[in-house]
């Protein structure tokens, strides 16, 4: 069965909507959501009605926990988006029981997801909601290792927003490097599914991967989106720094 792995949309409403209707275009049966729906983007409410609707299965992220409990660890930027995302969604307006949903929705996510032989985490498979894998992490080894030893075979993660594949022998493969398309073999591997609202691999398109479990075949989904139009939103929120606008652009 195909499934479309989607993470790290951050509200970004034009993004999560090129790319939703890409997946039905693909005919991908089912949708997993890695994690942080919400947290930087302009549209936090509408983007979780989307993923309510949208997907099969969905882990928390660390922006979602931060809008529920106290953040940790976060940047002035990404703090003050965390506290206006927060306000968003406690404006119930006129729709107290979508507000609600919201709420319930966000405190019910679990922080991994197992099927067979796959793991399906925001993080990593260690500490599934906060520790980023990062590229240069294969020159970690006792980190990787460590990782890697928690793994049956493959484990799907975001969280970094950088698209690619950690491999067993501790090499990373980038989609540029495999022509977007990936052969997982008996081997352990660790595949992150890049980002759909936010990427930061210095290409602006919206990323996310299509996962064949009979073939274990993947595919990196990139698409163009109308970031201008999400920038314009964020430069029209005061308690939005214009830099998570700027950012959009260059895909960083």
């Amino acid at each position: 069965m195909k499934t479309a792995l989607i993470s790290d949309i951050h509200g970004n409403l034009e993004a999560l909507q090129t790319v939703l209707a890409d997946i039905r275009e693909q005919q991908v049966p089912r949708i997993f959501c890695l994690g942080d729906i919400v947290g930087y983007g302009p549209n936090p409410r509408e983007c979780l009605d989307e993923v309510i609707r949208s997907c099969d299965f969905t882990i928390l992220g660390n922006h979602d926990e931060a809008t529920l409990f106290d953040p940790d660890g976060f940047n002035p930027v990404a703090l003050q988006a965390v506290y206006w995302t927060r306000d968003q969604l406690e404006q119930a307006g006129s729709n107290a029981t979508q507000a609600n949903k919201r709420w319930d929705f966000l405190g019910e996510l679990p922080r991994q997801h197992s099927e067979d032989n796959l793991l399906f985490v925001h993080g990593s498979a260690r500490e599934p909601t906060n520790e980023y894998v990062f590229p240069e992490d294969v020159y970690k080894r006792p980190k990787l290792e460590a990782i890697f030893n928690r793994v049956t075979q493959y484990c799907f993660q975001g969280h970094t927003h950088i698209p690619g594949v950690f491999t067993h022998d501790f090499d990373f493969i980038t989609p540029d490097e495999c022509d977007y398309e990936f052969q997982l073999g008996s081997e352990k591997a660790l595949v992150n599914v890049g980002s759909v609202g936010q990427p930061r691999d210095e290409d602006p398109r919206s990323c996310y991967t299509i996962f064949d479990s009979e073939t274990n075949q993947l595919q990196f989904r990139r698409l163009s989106y109308a970031y201008d139009e999400t920038a314009r939103k964020i430069y029209s929120i005061e308690q939005l720094h214009d830099s998570l606008g700027d950012r959009l652009k260059a895909g960083r």
